[in-house]
């Protein structure tokens, strides 16, 4: 079960950094939409871990765009546990947050390189669709937007 995490915990602050180096490596700059923990601590996210025993697995983090409608930021899987159901258990775990908290529509922002791909099928699974550019996103050919409603 997915339990409230803080970047400043050492091996929360590992993961994410993993997360934020990957994700910088892939991206030119101005395609490259990872929020840092100190960002994270500044939006007011909502991050949560997912561990087996002490063993971090996962993160992900919920930000609230509006009062309504929320954004799945910093979703990793550490590479261990891939192909365990880690981040669909993150997902559930964040949508029925945001589904608590009176959120209606929960969107996130992901690349469209292949290496993403599993990250793409995961949230077409989880009743995620694409859709255009949201907040403050514009049009970029190495983005993917979706979102669903709650």
């Amino acid at each position: 079960m997915p339990v409230p995490a803080h970047p400043s915990e050492t091996d929360v602050a590992a993961l994410l950094r993993t997360h934020l180096d990957l994700m910088r490596a892939a991206s030119p700059p101005e395609s490259c939409h990872v929020m840092d923990p100190v960002s994270l601590v500044d939006a007011k996210a909502q991050l949560f871990a997912l561990r087996a025993d002490q063993d971090l697995l996962g993160i992900c983090a919920l930000v609230m765009i509006s009062p309504d409608h929320g954004e799945i930021k910093s979703m990793h899987t550490a590479a261990v546990a891939r192909g365990r159901g880690v981040a669909r258990a993150l997902l559930r775990h964040v949508i029925g947050v945001a589904r608590d908290a009176g959120v209606s529509r929960l969107s996130l922002e992901t690349g469209s390189d292949d290496a993403l791909a599993p990250a793409r099928a995961l949230y077409l699974a989880e009743g995620f669709a694409e859709c255009p550019p949201f907040g403050s996103y514009v049009v970029d050919p190495l983005s993917v937007y979706m979102t669903r409603l709650l």
